[in-house]
């Protein structure tokens, strides 16, 4: 692979615009060379060449002798480099060409100014965000302080830090440096003494087993002061409904010390995550100068090739001397860290420890693309059998086959609305590794846990083929005369497969995507529980979803009558004749609108931002409109027409202008791209603008109620069908732009990492007293 693949693949998709512009400074090369092809007087032939060299005098079998004395550096009569001092004690790189001026010599001049300019670009970015993360590891070592502090407090209550720091101190004193040993080769009184006082931190120095055979002076070395607890409390992070009820009417976000063995737990946990997230920071950033360098190197080198000019070396010499080359701050900080994690998060334990630090990364496995492969021929033949035996047995011609239609379709209609969903967000995934949406760290995966898209096509097609077959046996044992007797136990076959598929979903042993499984079922609680939980981006980006499979959740209220109120026994449906189920006809269809309403109001709460208050409102306004037209459905009438036409209109205007305005960014009127947005992902613009139109058109699918379509040889529950399936693609299309536009967001701001709190925050009671 190319460099310049190489460079963009391995770019952090949120700095993209902080690297050196290799393909920017390479089309100033093309033009070079593009100059001197045309400008090239021809070249003797070969054969003259080789008889010009026949006559030249002989210059020795003896190596020429290096003359080390020069004068001066050939290089250095090539360019210069100047560096000028900003106030900030920021340098800023200029480079001058030493050459007389010849024709072409802009593009020269073009290429350094620009390779300057990028130097100087990725110098500043370099050091504001090294700043950040010194920044950052200077509260670390504070939060622990208190944790260390803390464990001292839980593990030894009767510790006494300012009397045991006296005494160890006495003790110290009079104690003569001591020679490290492995613990399995010998035992030292003095290591009884360290075992005993178990906070006294040796880390500043060296591993033990790095250290044995050293000498070490035990006397720079003190146990964490206690008195550390007395300026700290605990962050109420309002992560569970329970403390999130206590937060809103104590109206505290932090709380007193308990030293409970449980809180110590906790705060151990959130501090393990922040080292976690810290680490891989700092190698992102290490990787960031490493690419750079890496590609200046590789620039210089072509400008030789080309202009054949040595100036490489004093280059490169002046990049490995900027900020950027010569900084080891970050290496340092990430030993550091490293050893730290080990000692204090792993017991010493340097290979549990790292497998933390650096999660494996994850492998594509041809089994995947396979199976994925077969289940969707699988599926493809079952359809064409299940439409084959409809019609061989003129099922939808005989009165008990169009009675077992009606009843058996809304049961298994729900798979196709899972399944269409699954296929669009394997295809959604797909597009979004394409164009280096970094969706993983949008939605907040765990590292090397994320679904591919063959994965998630591997368990749609799974799904389909499992939904299909069960639906082609029931058919035919429904069919089957000889097996009439048995009719009321028939009826639980599409029973026995929905919960074959929830055990599946809640299946706790590590089969079959665990971590993904329960990372679903965790945001589908948070959903159930808003506002009570803080909203983050899955969990509002699923209650979206749901919002478009009101169908498939009212076709689990539909299991519920039909299998709870023995519907089934009696092979009838009669649901509709129930006042409990029409009520909850009308909730079913607006519980996910409801989701959100109240995670809007959540988000309101915390952020003061009246943006979330409009889209509550939003969410309002399509509750009342859904409202009205399940009423409509229903009861029918000019009146309930009316009302269901404006309300409906009022909601779907205020929808679509949120979905292209706000959710994806487009129709900007200052944009470089005409009515859409400074940044595009796709190069296609059309492709915007058929979204825009294709996401109108769809938003308007509820007009169907009011013009009905009579189609012949569709049943009136397959229209709906085909509108609410019309539904689910228009929520793949807004998928897509939603997160481009999210990602976007995160570039423009160099959002590249998750933000894990603090545990613990500090305050200074003088300044508390004062106040």
């Amino acid at each position: 692979m190319k460099f310049g693949k190489e460079f963009k693949k391995q770019m952090v998709p949120e700095w993209t615009e902080a690297y050196m512009d290799y393909n920017g400074l390479k089309r100033i090369l093309r033009e070079i060379w593009h100059f001197k092809q045309s400008n090239q007087p021809p070249t003797p032939l070969r054969t003259s060449q080789q008889r010009l060299t026949m006559y030249r005098a002989f210059s020795g079998l003896n190596l020429p002798s290096i003359n080390l004395q020069t004068e001066g550096d050939i290089e250095d009569q090539v360019i210069a480099v100047n560096m000028m001092q900003q106030e900030d004690s920021r340098k800023v790189y200029n480079t001058e060409i030493l050459m007389s001026p010849e024709e072409g010599a802009e593009n020269e001049i073009m290429f350094f100014k620009k390779l300057d300019g990028e130097l100087n670009k990725v110098n500043r970015f370099y050091r504001d965000k090294v700043e950040e993360v010194m920044s950052e590891a200077a509260l670390l070592n504070k939060q622990m302080d208190a944790l260390i502090a803390l464990r001292i407090k839980v593990e030894k209550p009767d510790f006494d830090g300012s009397s045991s720091l006296r005494r160890l101190s006495m003790d110290i004193a009079n104690t003569a440096p001591i020679r490290i040993t492995s613990p399995s080769r010998a035992r030292t009184p003095g290591r009884e003494h360290i075992n005993l006082e178990h906070q006294v931190d040796i880390s500043g120095s060296c591993q033990l087993e790095e250290c044995e055979g050293q000498i070490v002076n035990i006397s720079q070395y003190k146990p964490a002061p206690l008195e550390i607890l007395d300026h700290v409390k605990i962050k109420n992070t309002l992560e569970s409904p329970i403390s999130t009820i206590k937060g809103v009417l104590k109206d505290s976000k932090e709380r007193d010390l308990s030293f409970k063995k449980e809180e110590l737990r906790q705060v151990e946990e959130r501090l393990k995550l922040v080292f976690i997230e810290f680490y891989q920071k700092i190698q992102l950033l290490k990787h960031y100068s490493f690419m750079n360098l890496s590609a200046f190197s590789k620039i210089m080198k072509k400008y030789e090739k080309i202009t054949s000019r040595s100036a490489s070396r004093s280059y490169i010499k002046i990049v490995d001397n900027s900020y950027l080359g010569s900084s080891e701050e970050v290496t340092g900080l990430l030993e550091r860290v490293e050893a730290t994690f080990i000692k204090h998060f792993s017991n010493s334990n340097r290979r549990e420890g790292m497998k933390l630090l650096r999660p494996k990364q994850k492998r594509e496995k041809h089994s995947i693309t396979f199976f994925s492969g077969f289940f969707s021929g699988c599926s493809i033949a079952l359809v064409v059998a299940v439409v084959l035996l409809i019609e061989a047995r003129n099922i939808m011609d005989m009165e008990e086959g169009t009675v077992y239609m009606e009843n058996i379709f809304p049961l298994y209609s729900l798979y196709a609305y899972i399944v269409l969903h699954m296929l669009l967000y394997a295809a959604n995934i797909y597009f979004w590794r394409r164009y280096r949406i970094n969706y993983p760290f949008i939605f907040g995966f765990k590292q090397g846990t994320e679904l591919g898209y063959r994965e998630v096509f591997l368990l749609s097609t799974g799904l389909a083929v499992l939904a299909l077959a069960t639906f082609l046996t029931h058919l035919h044992m429904k069919m089957d005369s000889r097996i009439h007797n048995y009719a009321t136990y028939i009826e639980l076959v599409p029973l026995g497969l929905v919960t074959v598929v929830l055990v599946i979903t809640i299946w706790p042993f590590n089969i079959l995507y665990r971590s993904s499984r329960y990372f679903l079922i965790q945001s589908i609680f948070h959903c159930i529980c808003a506002p009570l939980y803080k909203v983050t981006l899955p969990d509002f980006f699923l209650a979206d979803q749901l919002t478009s499979q009101v169908q498939a959740i009212r076709s689990f209220e539909f299991y519920i009558c039909y299998y709870g109120l023995g519907e089934f026994s009696r092979r009838r449906n009669k649901c509709h004749s129930h006042d409990a189920y029409n009520v909850f006809y009308f909730i079913v269809a607006v519980i996910p609108y409801w989701i959100r309403f109240l995670q809007c109001l959540r988000r309101l709460f915390e952020d003061k931002d009246m943006m979330h208050g409009y889209n509550g409102l939003r969410y309002f306004l399509t509750i009342v409109a859904v409202i009205i037209r399940t009423a409509f459905e229903q009861r029918k009438g000019l009146t309930w027409m009316v009302l269901a036409l404006v309300s409906s209109a009022v909601a779907t205007i205020m929808n679509t202008y949120w979905d292209i305005i706000v959710d994806w960014g487009l129709l900007q009127r200052q944009s470089r791209n005409f009515l859409l947005r400074d940044k595009l992902l796709v190069s296609q613009r059309t492709v915007y603008f058929a979204a825009m139109v294709l996401d109108i058109i769809l938003r308007f699918a509820w007009l169907q109620l009011m013009v009905k379509f009579n189609v012949r040889s569709l049943h009136g529950k397959a229209v709906s069908s085909i509108f609410s399936f019309l539904e689910i693609l228009r929520r793949g299309m807004w998928n897509f732009f939603r997160l481009e536009n999210e990602h976007l967001n995160n570039v423009g701001k160099y959002r590249a990492f998750k933000s894990v709190p603090f545990p613990f925050n500090y305050y200074d009671e003088e300044i508390d007293k004062d106040d």
